[in-house]
């Protein structure tokens, strides 16, 4: 009997150890990845991705523009907002964490429309629909000398253009007024490609900007919203085109841009460019590039719709001395276009 039940005992230990030996892993690792990219002929920059491997639960896909994305079913279309050349790489991982990846490339070709624009046409105000006025003194901060206000002696459209006038004279407490034109609550955009047509304003003391602020202003206020300076100009360095971007941390002189100088300013129409995409901001004169953004991630304001403000403001912290003999500075919008 005791020979027997060792028998039996020897019988269980073999059967166990070789079901062991055979059985397949509680969290297998994952096999044949397969990455399949289907780009759209109607160059709009959509890419259709298909990955699929054995025992995977989740795909980490790199767009290869600094872009990351999570997909747990390995079946997602991505819209690359640039043309250009791609490789992209996805990582399918197990239950366990266990990995395998594999990568392909892409050349997506991407065609902007004109999706939005004011030609300034229709003389008289600015189109109500498009454009609103901030109201007031001071600049907000900026220690300005001008009062904004909505009368058509400081914005009016005549000849094809949008005239925004600063001029010397007694209102409301300041000694200059002008206009500052928004498009808050009205329009706003996210990426694409947006150019201002514009002829500035001489004159010690005038600072005129073609800018942008996030949607979110109200609730998160200013720099957490995010400002895109397009081009501001001064009237106390003639010529001397500034683009800059403001977010938290970089508020104020700490703002992250460059300048370029051009020639006649003030006296012919520029084309003064912003090509904004999830990775990066890009600006221009003339269709010249002068400054780019490092890079726009995620942690950054720029990847929200933001409204566009146009005005010329007198002095302040930025514009400076304004020159004693100043009377009024025009400056003329001829179109704000956006493509995408």
């Amino acid at each position: 009997m005791k020979r027997l039940s060792l028998l039996f005992l020897s019988s269980i230990l073999l059967s166990a150890s070789c079901h062991k030996k055979g059985s397949t892993p509680a969290n297998p690792a994952p096999t044949n990845l397969t990455l399949n990219a289907v780009v759209s002929t109607d160059n709009s920059g959509n890419v259709s991705f298909t990955a699929s491997a054995t025992n995977a639960v989740t795909y980490d896909f790199d767009y290869g523009n600094g872009i990351f994305a999570t997909v747990p079913s390995g079946v997602v279309t991505y819209k690359y907002t640039a043309s250009g050349t791609y490789t992209v790489n996805v990582i399918a991982k197990s239950s366990g964490g266990q990995t395998i990846s594999k990568s392909t490339t892409v050349t997506v070709t991407v065609v902007q429309s004109l999706v939005w624009s004011d030609e300034f046409d229709i003389p008289g105000a600015p189109d109500p629909a498009k454009w609103g006025y901030d109201l007031g003194a001071g600049g907000w901060g900026n220690n300005e000398s001008q009062y904004y206000t909505n009368r058509l002696e400081n914005a009016s459209i005549s000849n094809g253009t949008l005239k925004i006038t600063a001029k010397a004279e007694s209102f409301s407490g300041s000694n200059y007024t002008s206009a500052r034109l928004l498009s808050k609550g009205k329009y706003s955009v996210k990426y694409g490609k947006i150019e201002f047509r514009a002829k500035l304003p001489a004159g010690g003391g005038t600072w005129p900007a073609l800018w942008m602020l996030g949607d979110n202003l109200s609730s998160v206020g200013w720099p957490a919203c995010g400002e895109i300076d397009v081009m501001e100009h001064l009237g106390n360095q003639l010529n001397k085109i500034y683009s800059t971007i403001h977010y938290t941390g970089h508020s104020g002189g700490g703002g992250v841009g460059s300048t370029t100088t051009i020639t006649n300013a003030t006296t012919e129409f520029h084309i003064y460019s912003l090509e904004w995409t999830d990775t990066q901001l890009k600006f221009s004169v003339d269709g010249t590039p002068f400054f780019t953004t490092a890079n726009n991630t995620a942690s950054m304001p720029f990847n929200q719709n933001f409204f566009f403000i146009m005005n010329v403001a007198m002095g302040g912290n930025f514009g400076g001395a304004i020159d004693p003999a100043f009377t009024s500075g025009v400056m003329e919008v001829d179109y704000v276009r956006v493509y995408q």
